[in-house]
C-alpha cells in the first residue's frame, strides 16, 4: 500500500479532479446545466478526463490514449446503442488504424532509413560546409537543413542530430551572443518544418483526417502546395528575427570535415530510391488512386522485407505518437456519434462572423501548445472546428499551422526541450524569441487564409 501510495502522491489533486468529474457524471450535473442527452453528457465526461490528463501528462500521453478507447467501447457504446444509435465497436477500433496512421508509419520508417544509413546526417554536413564561415549564411544554412529534414523525419531526432553537429562549431565562440542564434534556430526551424507536408507532425494529419471524414479530400501534393511558401515565409523571418536579436560579433563560423566525400553504399543509395520512390508515390497520390496510407505501408514492407531494417528498428517506431494519434481519431469518433461535436458547434455563435471565431481557434490553439503537446492540442480543436459548417477547411488548416508554430517554453515542443537542455539558453531565451515567433505565425496565418488559401482549396 505504501509503494501504491507513493506512486499516486504526486497526482493526487489530478485524482481528485477525475473523481469530481466522475460524480458529475453519475449525478447528470451536465444534462442538468446544459440540457445534453446522456449520450452526449458520457462524451463529456471523456472529453474533460482526456483534457486533464494531456494537459497535465499525469499519465503517459499515449495511456490516456488507450484509456479514451476503453472508455468509448466499455461507457459509451453501450448508451449509444441503448439510444438507438446503428453503431458497433469497430467505429472506435478502427481509429487506431486509419489510413492516416499508416501514412505517419510510413513516415516514421523514412526516417529510420535516414538516419540509421547516415544520410540525414551527411546531407546536413553537405549544405553546412557549403554556407562558407559568414555568421549570417552559416545561420541560415542551419535553419534550411533543420527544417528540410523536419518534413520527411522526426523533429525531435533532427534536433539531436543538429545539435551534435553544431556543438564543435560554437565551443570557440560559446558566450557569444551569436551562439543563442544557432541554438534557437535549431528547434524553431524544426517547429516550422514540421508544417511542410501531411507526416512532418501529427497536427497536420488529424487535420487532413477529419476533413476527409467530412467530404473534403486534402491530397499530400496539395498539402505541400499551401504549406512550402508558408514555410518559406516564416523561416525567412524567423532568420531575419534571430540576426537582430543576437547580432553576430567579429567572429568566424568554422565546420568540421565530415565523410560526406565518401562513396554512397549499396545500401544507401537504395535507402534514397526507396525514398524517392515514397515521396513520389505519396505526392501523385491524387492521381494514381493509391492512398497515402497504402504507399506508406508499401514502403514499410520493403524496407523490412529486403533486410535493410531489422526487427530491432521496428521496436523503435513511435508508437506512443501513432497511439496519440489513434486516441485523438477515436476521441472524435465519440464526440461525432454522440452528437456533442453537433451541439457544440450548434452553441458557438457564428452570427459573430468568420474572423472573430477564427481568431478565437488560432488564440486558444497558440496557448494550449504553448503549454500542452501539439498532438493534444489538435485532437481537442480540429473535431470542433469541422463541425463549424462553411469554414472547415480554413479552421482546421489554421489550428494545425498554430499548433506548429506556438513554441514559447521548454515545453512547447521536444526540440525546445532538446534545445534548453543544450545548456546555451535560459527560459527568457526561448519564451522572448518564441512568443514573437507564435505572433508573427498568427498575422502571416491570417494574411494567409485572406490572400493565398482559398485559392487552393
Amino acid at each position: 500500500m505504501e509503494f501504491i501510495w507513493q506512486r499516486l502522491k504526486p497526482n493526487r489533486f489530478i485524482i481528485l479532479a477525475v473523481l469530481l468529474l466522475l460524480i458529475a457524471d453519475s449525478l447528470h450535473l451536465y444534462q442538468y446545466v446544459w440540457g445534453v442527452s446522456r449520450a452526449e453528457e458520457l462524451t463529456l465526461s471523456i472529453l474533460f478526463i482526456t483534457a486533464l490528463l494531456w494537459i497535465t501528462e499525469a499519465l503517459p500521453l499515449y495511456i490516456t490514449s488507450l484509456g479514451v478507447l476503453a472508455m468509448s467501447v466499455l461507457g459509451l457504446l453501450p448508451v449509444l446503442q441503448e439510444s438507438g444509435v446503428d453503431i458497433d465497436k469497430d467505429v472506435f477500433f478502427q481509429a487506431f488504424f486509419a489510413d492516416i496512421t499508416l501514412l505517419f508509419m510510413g513516415g516514421f520508417v523514412l526516417s529510420a532509413l535516414l538516419n540509421k544509413y547516415g544520410l540525414a546526417k551527411r546531407m546536413a554536413n553537405w549544405m553546412l560546409r557549403r554556407t562558407g564561415t559568414e555568421p549570417s549564411r552559416v545561420l541560415l544554412g542551419i535553419i534550411l537543413i533543420s527544417a528540410l529534414l523536419s518534413m520527411w523525419m522526426s523533429n525531435t531526432a533532427t534536433a539531436a542530430m543538429m545539435f551534435a553537429i553544431i556543438s564543435p562549431m560554437i565551443a570557440g565562440f560559446q558566450k557569444d551572443p551569436f551562439a543563442k542564434a544557432l541554438a534557437l534556430s535549431i528547434p524553431f526551424a524544426c517547429n516550422i518544418g514540421g508544417l511542410g507536408t501531411p507526416i512532418g507532425t501529427p497536427p497536420n494529419a488529424i487535420a487532413i483526417e477529419y476533413l476527409q471524414q467530412v467530404g473534403m479530400e486534402v491530397t499530400f501534393a496539395r498539402w505541400m502546395l499551401f504549406s512550402i511558401p508558408l514555410v518559406g515565409v516564416l523561416l525567412y523571418l524567423l532568420w531575419k528575427l534571430l540576426l537582430k536579436m543576437y547580432h553576430p560579433g567579429e567572429i568566424e563560423v568554422k565546420m568540421s570535415a565530415g565523410q560526406s566525400t565518401i562513396d554512397f553504399t549499396v545500401r544507401q543509395k537504395l535507402v534514397m530510391v526507396i525514398f524517392a520512390l515514397t515521396i513520389l508515390g505519396w505526392l501523385t497520390s491524387g492521381i494514381t488512386g493509391i492512398s497515402t496510407g497504402m504507399i506508406g505501408l508499401l514502403s514499410i514492407i520493403v524496407s523490412f522485407g529486403i533486410g535493410l531494417l531489422k526487427t530491432p528498428d521496428f521496436r523503435n517506431i513511435s508508437w506512443d505518437i501513432l497511439f496519440m494519434l489513434g486516441g485523438g481519431l477515436c476521441l472524435g469518433a465519440a464526440l461525432k456519434s454522440s452528437g456533442l461535436t453537433q451541439t457544440i458547434a450548434e452553441a458557438i455563435p457564428v452570427n459573430t462572423g468568420f474572423w472573430p471565431i477564427l481568431g478565437l481557434l488560432l488564440i486558444m490553439a497558440a496557448i494550449m501548445t504553448t503549454f500542452m503537446s501539439n498532438t493534444a492540442t489538435a485532437n481537442l480543436l480540429i473535431p470542433v472546428a469541422v463541425s463549424l459548417s462553411g469554414n472547415q477547411m480554413m479552421f482546421a488548416i489554421a489550428i494545425s499551422i498554430m499548433c506548429s508554430t506556438s513554441m514559447a517554453l521548454p515545453v512547447s515542443t521536444p526540440p525546445n526541450a532538446i534545445a534548453f537542455g543544450s545548456g546555451l539558453l535560459e527560459v527568457k531565451d526561448l519564451f522572448v524569441s518564441g512568443i514573437i515567433v507564435t505572433l508573427i505565425a498568427i498575422v502571416i496565418t491570417v494574411i494567409a487564409v485572406i490572400l493565398y488559401i482559398p485559392m487552393l482549396f
